[in-house]
């Protein structure tokens, strides 16, 4: 998962996702992460932490042989499902403003753009910011 991250995410940036901090990460009560495997390696996987009222997604990556064979589409509806039983409103995500692709794919399963936060990754990329309402705000 940590190699996936660093050769297809973090490509072109500073190494954060290393090993020892995937596995910390994913060993958090908060966290979930799903893989999808053929036994012989892992296709993709995807990584969220769940807060009280929203969810994270951190990570989430098809190896590219694979890619456009619904494999995070199965990644991220199993972990929405997810978010959604645990009674989450809703769920945020951040990539890079110029991932054309990856704002697509999640435009396309109802996510809205909200910011663009610059410098975000520490390479002076910029981000988008993308959120999915999974219900409607708790009136205190």
């Amino acid at each position: 998962m940590a190699a996936m991250s660093r050769d297809l995410i973090e490509a072109g940036l500073a190494w954060r996702y290393t090993p020892r901090r995937m596995m910390r990460m994913i060993s958090g009560p908060e966290v979930a992460a799903v893989v999808a495997d053929d036994a012989a390696r892992i296709s993709g996987f995807a990584v969220m932490q769940f807060g009280d009222e929203t969810g994270h997604l951190v990570l989430l990556c098809v190896a590219r042989p694979l890619q456009r064979q619904g494999i995070a589409t199965a990644l991220l509806d199993w972990l929405l499902a997810s978010a959604r039983v645990a009674g989450l409103e809703r769920i945020g995500v951040e990539m890079r403003a110029d991932n054309v692709i990856a704002r697509n794919f999640y435009r396309m399963r109802g996510f809205s753009e909200l910011d663009r936060i610059a410098d975000y990754y520490a390479s002076g990329i910029d981000a988008q910011r993308m959120s999915l309402q999974l219900r409607p705000p708790q009136i205190p």
